[in-house]
């Protein structure tokens, strides 16, 4: 007794919670107080029915709705496009949510009034989508309920409704036949014969077949049933199966009266719903039975799919209806039912004309009068693809859409994520703009030509409208082609058993990795081999949920692998059939501060091979780390993956012929041009022209194996690429040794026998020499940049002692030439101090004079001065 007096108390606290008295202060003065609606469904199978309370409240009863995303009650001035789009909320009662035949009070805002309402709705405001509204006649008779209301509503199956309101008076009964089912599909239902048995009420019964036609419309048509079969005729040209009325009177009945009359017909949500009206008792009595209103009466019924129409038969003709598609029961018309308790769901929802976009065939793109838009409310004017309005377009990533655009120069077809399109700054919000734009339009005699590629960091679903006004246009499906269409590049790691695939751009990767076996999860690392290394994790947890996690393992157990931060983007993971594939996207170089956080140090350089290792095991997770979550297989060795070329090969210790680029530019700058430039600048006191012939030839040698050694890394390479600091090094110490010999080609003449040299041979000879020691210094921090190059990338392990080795060479030959430079130094001040003693005959140049000297014009004035002056006559008969 207590617990029934306590479920009496909960109700009526539910009760009043429903059902709020209406507010002390509102007055009721409106001319649409006490009036009374029903909802016209627009989408979402809405339904219901509406009661002005007063000037400030209204009532909702059996009300059935699908849930929406941002679902508000709105108010409009008209139900049309443009009032429906500029409204206004009207109530905080928000409809997020599904509803089955519930009734609520709802409260108007308190700056709200029933005079600023002409048209109340039930409105998305995420989509601007009218799930359907009610007329307020304000002053004005009511008018009758839409074509969705009946009195009555039977449940047939779990996806098949029957409703109907019977009208003695009239000898008429209105049916609505109801059904989430295929837009193919027919609906039937009739009155069994009633003297036929249980099993065999299908024979000589008298049905309403229902459904949609090729064209988008409703059709109802009457049929009889003589056999279990297709409609068809037997030799004597005699009608048998299930077929039309008219059909049964041969040729000549083709067009008879149906007895059965279309009213209404929609498809929304995936739900078909036909309105017909039939007589009870005036039917032609050959193939159609009287309704008894106040019998109980066995009816039939079946769901299944449709043959269209052809050149032998002009119906459409239902197909077999399956194992479970089909029943019976007893009804009496005159019995009030109401088993509908909450809208039909169907698992498809979407009807409207599907695209597959082809990269070989371009989309023509036109404009016309809206039909069958998906998304209502809509401009007069809506957009077509291929001649159908507003279809969904299919479209894979990886594989180019070409569009035609010949919707008129007033529709700048874009491709965008705002669902309503119309540029959605001119709303105040914010779009991201995948393709197209304000020059994106055209006609048919002159089309314009849009090409769009949707990566894999395109969304799942975006929008196609015009870029100058909202809704005209629709979705976007965005679907995984192959991963080799998404990526531009991928290699199988070693083993075979995972295959990489990558995407560069300016300032980022895109990566995936697909294990090629079953596995709990699938790991990729960068480095030598897991340990050391950074890793990615892709993996599926308890409920199918994919995860991608990043980690640097400095060790070989459980404890030694640590979470990180990565700043990783578009991430997604998916099993089918045990197989895992994940995808990121990351930083070419990680913008954080490296001291502080070990994945800051992670940087991939894209001219620099990048070491891949894999390993894949049963099970992992985002909380403690066991070794139960260690690998059960892994890669052997790491595989060198060339970003910038799109191929792979086996790790090795040393890249021979990086070494031997690098042994050769060695001989070349650290012994042959600097030999050269000590011959020239030590040797031109020794008579003849040995120094000239040292300095070229070595200057030569070193220019013909710098040249080689260039070929063999950009073989090695494929390609030449200028992002390291080595590279651009030597790239400008290549370019300083290829001057030199151009501007020895362009030397000007040496001066004659005591004569000053000219102006152009001085600057001849500083811009030789400082372009000389430039190259000198600067192919040096070019051989230095490459050793530490080579041992960032390619893990050298004696190559910090290299370092040291070539330092001691360098600072040995630094030392060599201040002896040297010490000694000519010397010389050259002897031989100033002796120029006294000239001779007639002996006034042939002097090359070792250093023509950079500061005191070389001076000292040559003062030696011709002596000379002149000094001239001894030597006796002839001497």
């Amino acid at each position: 007794m207590l617990r029934r007096s306590l479920i009496i108390i909960l109700h009526l606290s539910l009760l009043s919670f429903g059902y709020a008295d209406p507010a002390p202060n509102c007055t009721r003065l409106s001319s649409v107080v006490n009036s009374e609606s029903e909802f016209e469904m627009v989408q979402h199978q809405l339904r219901g029915s509406l009661k002005i309370r007063d000037d400030c409240s209204f009532r909702v009863s059996q009300f059935d709705m699908l849930p929406g995303s941002d679902v508000h009650w709105w108010g409009a001035q008209a139900s049309d496009f443009d009032n429906l789009t500029a409204g206004f909320i009207v109530s905080n009662y928000g409809l997020n949510g599904t509803y089955n035949n519930s009734t609520f009070d709802v409260h108007l805002l308190s700056n709200v009034s029933w005079s600023m309402i002409n048209v109340l709705a039930v409105w998305d405001r995420a989509t601007a989508s009218d799930f359907g509204h009610v007329v307020l006649r304000k002053d004005a008779p009511a008018s009758p309920p839409p074509p969705t209301v009946f009195e009555n509503c039977k449940v047939l199956s779990k996806n098949f409704r029957l409703r109907w309101s019977l009208n003695v008076s009239e000898d008429s009964l209105e049916i609505g036949l109801e059904a989430a089912t295929g837009i193919t599909n027919y609906m039937a239902f009739g009155w069994a014969n009633s003297s036929a048995q249980d099993s065999d009420l299908m024979i000589g019964a008298d049905v309403v077949v229902a459904g949609f036609k090729e064209d988008g419309m409703p059709f109802v048509d009457d049929f009889f049933i003589t056999k279990y079969s297709e409609c068809v005729r037997n030799s004597d040209g005699v009608a048998q199966g299930v077929c039309p009325d008219s059909f049964y009177e041969g040729p000549d009945g083709v067009g008879l009266v149906n007895n059965s009359m279309l009213v209404y017909g929609h498809r929304k949500d995936g739900v078909t719903f036909v309105r017909y009206r039939r007589h009870l008792t005036k039917v032609d009595g050959k193939y159609d039975h009287p309704v008894n209103h106040s019998a109980n009466m066995k009816v039939i019924w079946a769901l299944g799919r449709i043959k269209p129409p052809d050149s032998i038969n002009p119906y459409y003709l239902p197909q077999n209806h399956g194992a479970v598609n089909y029943g019976h029961l007893v009804l009496n018309v005159s019995e009030h039912v109401n088993e509908c308790t909450g809208p039909l769901d169907a698992e498809d929802k979407e009807d409207q004309g599907l695209i597959t976009a082809d990269a070989n065939v371009p989309l023509v793109v036109s404009s016309a009068p809206a039909m069958h838009y998906p998304n209502p409310p809509n401009p007069e004017k809506v957009l077509y693809i291929n001649k159908k309005e507003a279809p969904v377009l299919r479209v894979e990533r990886g594989v180019p859409v070409k569009f035609s655009i010949q919707a008129g120069h007033d529709v700048a077809l874009y491709i965008t994520s705002d669902p309503l399109g119309g540029n959605a700054t001119t709303r105040n919000l914010t779009e991201t703009i995948y393709a197209g734009g304000p020059e994106a339009h055209g006609v048919q005699a002159s089309p314009t030509e849009l090409v769009w590629a949707p990566d894999r960091n395109t969304p799942d679903h975006v929008y196609y409208h015009s870029l100058f006004d909202q809704k005209m246009g629709w979705k976007v499906e965005v679907v995984d082609g192959g991963l080799s269409d998404m990526y531009n590049n991928s290699v199988i790691l070693d083993d075979q058993q995972v295959t990489f695939f990558w995407t560069l751009s300016k300032d980022s990767i895109s990566i995936a990795a697909r294990g090629e076996k079953k596995s709990g999860y699938i790991a990729i690392g960068f480095g030598s081999g897991m340990v050391n290394s950074y890793v990615y994790v892709g993996w599926i947890d308890d409920t199918g949920v994919g995860h991608v996690n990043t980690y640097w393992i400095d060790g070989k157990d459980a404890s030694s692998i640590h979470g990180t931060q990565e700043n990783l983007t578009h991430v997604r993971c998916k099993t089918e059939n045990g197989i895992i594939t994940f995808e990121f996207t990351r930083p070419l170089d990680p913008s954080c501060r490296r001291e502080k956080r070990v994945e800051c140090k992670n940087i991939v350089d894209p001219t620099t091979p990048l070491k891949v290792v894999w390993a894949m095991g049963a099970k992992w997770t985002d909380d403690h780390l066991t070794d139960r979550n260690m690998h059960s297989s892994t890669s052997n060795r790491a595989i060198l993956v060339h970003l910038m070329r799109g191929s792979a090969e086996a790790e090795q210790d040393l890249l021979p012929v990086l070494a031997v680029h690098g042994f050769m530019m060695f001989v070349a700058w650290g012994i042959l041009f600097p030999g050269g430039i000590l011959a020239a600048r030590y040797l031109k006191h020794l008579k003849g022209d040995g120094w000239y012939r040292i300095h070229v030839y070595l200057q030569y040698s070193g220019l013909v194996i710098v040249l080689l050694a260039l070929l063999f890394a950009v073989a090695e390479l494929r390609g030449f690429y200028f992002s390291s600091t080595h590279v651009k090094f030597g790239f400008a110490t290549i370019l300083l040794a290829c001057i030199q010999p151009a501007n020895a080609f362009l030397r000007p003449p040496k001066p004659a026998n005591g004569e000053q040299a000219s102006s152009k041979r001085v600057i001849w000879e500083c811009f030789h020499t400082i372009v000389g020691r430039c190259a000198i210094v600067v192919g040096i921090a070019a051989l230095f940049t490459g050793m530490k190059h080579l041992g960032d990338r390619y893990d050298v392990e004696n190559v910090h002692g290299l370092r040291w080795a070539m330092a001691i060479w360098f600072l040995i030959g630094a030392l060599i030439v201040i002896y040297l430079e010490y000694h000519e130094r010397q010389r050259i001040g002897r031989q100033i101090s002796g120029r006294g003693n000239w001779v007639l005959g002996n006034l042939e140049e002097d090359d070792s004079v250093d023509l950079l000297r500061s005191t070389r014009t001076t000292a040559d004035k003062e030696l011709q001065h002596s000379a002149r002056m000094e001239v001894q006559l030597e006796p002839l008969n001497r």
